[in-house]
């Protein structure tokens, strides 16, 4: 009579650590799709739709510059600071996170517009209004020169600023993954969505290429995902007693 087989148990991998890899693949995998859209000139293809050698006709529509560009910029800064107040006093489904995790978040918003802000500041790539093709004096350069010093000035114009103030709220997806996917979903959902819609304003009135604007969203995503690894290390406990996996 033959023995029974031995039983081989594999230890799965936890589920956590799994959805980072696959976090992982996407975001490489973005980063090289929008380096694909820079080399194929994507940037002035659709610069070109919205303006020309005269410049861009929406560039002073009441639209896009007193509701899409002042408001939503006012609205976001609102909302940061509801964040921030919230870390003490929470508010509907951000009672369901730790003080931690709605530290994280609040601190997420404000750390991915400073960074944005501070890399415009060194950045010598010019706005679309500002390049001698669409009307102004400057001369292209690549945003990745960042050493470069253009003819007609410097544009500071990447990454894309206000697009930001949706992108960097996209760090609410890492603090309710666990505890709240459906919530986790839709946050993200929405940061996208207000980043893209901000960033395509700006880009019909000239101020930003389209690149500015998903290498904007790419670098609020990366900062809130480290910002997570972060809270992961130096909140061990707070991420066990909310089901989260070290």
């Amino acid at each position: 009579m033959k023995s029974p087989a031995p039983v081989v148990r594999v230890r799965a991998l936890p589920l956590a650590r799994e959805a980072d890899r696959l976090l992982l693949v996407a975001t490489a995998a973005l980063a090289l799709i929008f380096l694909g859209w820079e080399s194929a000139d994507g940037d002035l293809l659709l610069a070109y739709w919205a303006g020309g050698g005269g410049g861009f006709s929406l560039r002073d529509h009441w639209l896009l510059t007193r509701v899409m560009h002042s408001g939503a910029r006012w609205l976001a800064w609102a909302l940061a600071l509801g964040l921030c107040l919230a870390v003490w006093w929470p508010v509907g489904v951000l009672r369901r996170l730790p003080a931690s995790r709605r530290l994280q978040l609040a601190g997420g918003v404000l750390l991915s517009v400073l960074t944005v802000s501070v890399l415009k500041s060194f950045n010598p790539a010019a706005c679309p209004w500002d390049l001698a093709g669409f009307g102004g004096v400057a001369q292209s350069v690549s945003h990745w020169l960042w050493w470069a010093a253009p003819a007609g000035g410097s544009g500071r114009c990447f990454p894309a600023g206000h697009a930001s103030a949706g992108f960097a709220f996209v760090g609410g997806y890492f603090v309710f993954r666990q505890q709240a996917p459906e919530i986790a979903r839709r946050w993200l959902l929405a940061a996208v969505a207000a980043g893209l819609v901000l960033g395509l304003a700006q880009q019909w009135r000239g101020a930003h290429f389209m690149s500015h604007t998903l290498w904007s969203g790419w670098l609020c995503w990366c900062l809130a995902w480290g910002l997570d690894a972060a809270h992961a290390r130096l909140a061990p406990a707070n991420h066990r007693a909310n089901g989260d996996v070290a």
